[in-house]
Parts: structure tokens; sequence; C-alpha cells
């Protein structure tokens, strides 16, 4: 078989001989080897949500976040020191950036805490600019966990349904699988990496979640519209093959042109963010590989089981 081009879009020909297509080398009879990828990638980040949980911003523990501006080069050593004489917690996390700035998170502190320990910074270091003093209390962040959890299993279910009417329902659930294997690969990393997790990084599951199923549905767009004309006999794996080779150069380009962006804005974007690019970028590179090595595969896989395909070669 050869390849046709119409001014909408690349199609599979009915000519030629599936001999000459034999000849390429098979994504589809590689997938043992793509899940086995993917759970190299999963399984330490699940042992590392196991045995060192998520580093949970105030948004989901409760406490204060202070952002400081000094107006000379600081450093971790000299703020803990001062934190340590207003008697505030050994385990306060300090992020500088910049050389000046610095972003203090401790336990939740009262106006007079905090007034205090700004006052005692400036006599200590040196003058200083509070660029914010947020507060986050414990029955608040409970509340924040449960709607970022159900946030992201509404937007599960309403994918499923969209997909298993927009296409049929073994569509629906290799997207939802893959998917899901953005989130553990996104959130396992986070865990490894200690990447902070806040009310934004529930913002990053979900771009990374719509990201990754708008990828799949134009690869299960193209299967089903090349399954209207396969011949008999043709085996599927090499149909969804092919299918993935006329989209292959589409999704590079994405996937290229969001990478860059994320990379200027992790590189330049200042360290309030730089958490929330990271996990963005992950999701990204996951979101990419999922649709072309999982979600089709996993759908294939979903056919074989139910008979409805050739058998592979």
């Amino acid at each position: 078989m050869v390849w046709r081009e119409n001014k909408n879009c690349c199609r599979l020909g009915e000519t030629g001989s599936l001999r000459e297509r034999r000849k390429a080398v098979n994504l589809i009879e590689l997938r043992k080897y793509w899940y086995i990828l993917s759970l190299l990638v999963i399984i330490p980040g699940l042992i590392s949500l196991g045995t060192r949980h998520m580093n949970f911003g105030i948004d989901f523990t409760g406490g204060s976040l202070l952002e400081i501006q000094f107006s000379q080069p600081v450093t971790d050593t000299a703020i803990q020191a001062v934190m340590a004489d207003q008697k505030l917690p050994s385990d306060s996390e300090i992020q500088l950036s910049n050389g000046n700035m610095a972003m203090i998170r401790t336990r939740a502190l009262t106006q007079d805490e905090s007034n205090s320990l700004v006052s005692a910074l400036q006599q200590k270091i040196g003058p200083l600019s509070l660029q914010s003093d947020n507060k986050v209390d414990a029955v608040v962040s409970s509340e924040l966990m449960r709607n970022a959890a159900l946030a992201v299993l509404i937007a599960f279910a309403l994918m499923l349904v969209y997909i298993a009417i927009r296409f049929e329902f073994w569509f629906a659930l290799a997207a939802i699988i893959a998917i899901f294997h953005d989130i553990l690969v996104t959130v396992g990393l986070a865990s490894i990496f200690w990447l902070q997790i806040d009310s934004a990084s529930v913002a990053a599951i979900l771009t990374i979640a719509a990201y990754s199923v708008h990828d799949t549905i134009v690869i299960f767009d193209r299967i089903r519209e090349n399954v209207k004309v396969r011949k008999k006999g043709e085996p599927l794996d090499e149909l969804i093959h092919y299918s993935i080779m006329q989209t292959l150069t589409r999704s590079i380009n994405t996937v290229m042109t969001v990478l860059f962006c994320l990379l200027a804005l992790i590189l330049f974007g200042g360290v309030t963010i730089r958490d929330f690019m990271i996990m963005l970028l992950i999701g990204v590179i996951s979101g990419a590989y999922s649709s072309i090595f999982n979600a089709s595969p996993l759908w294939f896989d979903f056919k074989r089981l139910r008979g409805e395909s050739a058998a592979t070669r």
C-alpha cells in the first residue's frame, strides 16, 4: 500500500502490497516494550509516594507563606538563624531566587508573629520589602484537597462519556488509562523531585489531562477513518501503526512548541512558578508518549481480546 494525500488529510491508499508495509517496524508489535517503559517510570514514583509522600504546599497543609525581597544578596542560613531566634520550626522551608528574593514557608503565623519576623529580618539582615504574606487554615486546606480530587474525578468522567459517544467505549477506556498514566508519571516524579504541590498543581494536572486526551483523539480519529477503508484480512495492528505515523509529525511539532515555552518559563519565569512549570513539562512529555505508545496499543489489545481484529503476524 502507498500513501495517498488529498487537500483535507493524508489517508492510506488502496493500492500496493501489504508485504512492502510489513518491512517497516510496527509500533503496535512492540507495545509490550512501551508498557514496560511506562512501568519503569511509574513504579519508582509509586514507591516514592508510599515512602516520602508528597511535598504539599500550604494550600493543602495549612501554614504561612511569606515572599520577601531584600535590598542585597542573602543566604538561607542567615534567614534560618533569624527564624530560630523567633522560635519558629527548624523544618521551615526557605527558597531563594535571584540572590535577594526569599520565599519562607512555615507553620501558620499570627499577624503579630509575622510582623515580628519581618522586623527581625530587617534588623539583622538589612532593608527588605514584603511582597506577600499568605495564610491558609487547616480546615480550608482539607476542603481544597477534597475539591481538587473531585475536580479531577469529574474531568475523568466527562472525558470518558464524551469519547465513548464520539468514538466508542473501548476508545474511551484506552484514552482514560493513558491519562491516568500521565497523572501517575507526573505525580510520581513530583514526589521523587520533591516538587511543591499546591492549588496550582491541580490546574497543572487538569491541563495535562486535556493536552493528553486532545493528542490521543487526533490519533483515534485517524484510526477510525482508516478503519472505514480497511481491506478484508488487513491486520489491525498495521492499520493502527500507519495511522500513528500519519499523525506523528503533527504530534512532534505540537509537543516541541509547548516544550520550548515551558523551558523558557522554567529558566526565566522565577521561583514562584517553577515547580508548576516543571510539572507541566513532565506531563506534556508523558502525554505525548502515552498518546502514541500507550493509548492506541491499548485499544488494539481491547479489540484483540474481544476477537475483533486480525491476528498480528
